[in-house]
């Protein structure tokens, strides 16, 4: 797999070049058939780990303009610590250091906090260009343990971290409890959060009072006047501890918009669903509560079972391309037709 993605990743830099290598992984469905011809015969929350560790090992080098850093469990907290090796590989000035690491640290708060879908990330790896430019795939995993969901980020296509900032979302299928503060949705209960943290916190807690009256109620018609109530069940699920020591901080802080209040130390999901849903129940601003889910494949899951791996047909793929690529540094362009016969080799 090592090997194979190695050859599939040069074609790709040398036809290409590296930022339509980042668009392409972006893809969920080529990231999908990327996995699928190093060796994976199903769809499932193994192949996005694999995948991207076999491609690890292959660009560690950093030969070809590309490393990847991060990984799964306890690999992913170590990401900071490769940004900063592969900063002096590819001669980055701080600031760019900094900036990836921000990145990297925006992408997995976002995902892990502003989505509250249920899936708790465990894998968390950023693909890095020598031009400073990159891509972040993510996984969550349900907390039953049974299904993955898969987050894309691509930097050419971020214009805002906290609004619909994702390249694409893999998931099993559609939620109907998933608080949604990327959506455009929620912009002004994004506006009205800033606002409350950079209020006294004596008024979040005198709201959050106001809000405990209006859960004690005999029933939910006496307060929203016999409504749809799906989503209005949801929002009453409003955490029971909040660490108001934190909030002072924030408010010492004053943060200037939702971003930097979001990238502040201490600011996890429990934060981030009070101030929600204070915001929509006491001052009327709702967020989204529509799954940002884009995608879902119709099979696969972790008691999948996988096709036996045929070794020698991976090898034989490995040297057409290897061959291929060899050709095509001393003049001969015949990359596109080893790419097709590695089509061939892989459909027979």
């Amino acid at each position: 797999m090592v090997k194979l993605s190695e050859g599939i990743t040069e074609v790709i830099i040398n036809e290409y070049g590296k930022d339509e290598f980042l668009k392409r992984i972006s893809d969920p469905f080529w990231f999908q058939s990327f996995s699928c011809v190093l060796g994976y015969d199903f769809h499932s929350s193994g192949c996005t780990t694999v995948t991207c560790g076999a491609l690890k090992d292959a660009l560690k080098s950093g030969e070809h303009g590309l490393k990847v850093v991060g990984g799964k469990g306890k690999v992913s907290h170590r990401t900071p610590i490769e940004i900063d090796e592969l900063g002096c590989m590819f001669a980055f000035s701080m600031k760019t250091i900094e900036k990836l690491k921000y990145a990297s640290k925006i992408c997995a708060k976002v995902d892990n906090s502003l989505i509250q879908d249920n899936y708790q990330l465990y894998h968390h790896v950023m693909i890095i260009t020598e031009n400073g430019k990159w891509c972040v795939i993510q996984q969550g995993l349900q907390n039953d343990r049974k299904y993955a969901r898969r987050y894309h980020w691509l930097s050419d296509n971020i214009d805002s971290y906290i609004c619909e900032p994702h390249e694409a979302i893999v998931g099993y299928k559609h939620r109907e409890d998933v608080l949604d503060m990327t959506a455009k949705e929620s912009e002004l209960n994004r506006r009205t959060c800033v606002d409350l943290v950079c209020d006294h916190p004596r008024h979040l807690v005198n709201d959050l009072a106001s809000l405990t009256r209006l859960e004690s109620q005999t029933t939910l018609d006496e307060w929203s006047g016999n409504q749809k109530q799906d989503a209005r069940i949801v929002c009453l699920d409003m955490p029971r501890s909040i660490n108001w020591n934190k909030m002072r901080e924030i408010y010492d802080f004053q943060p200037k918009n939702y971003e930097e209040f979001l990238s502040l130390k201490g600011v996890g999901p429990n934060t981030v669903r009070a101030l929600a849903l204070i915001s929509d129940l006491i001052y009327g601003d709702k967020p989204s509560w529509q799954d940002p889910v884009k995608y879902s494949f119709t099979v696969g899951g972790k008691d999948a079972v996988p096709f036996p791996v045929d070794r020698k047909a991976m090898d034989e793929s490995t040297e057409i391309i290897k061959n291929g690529i060899e050709q095509a540094k001393i003049g001969n362009k015949d990359k596109i037709n080893a790419l097709r016969r590695l089509r061939n080799i892989l459909n027979n």
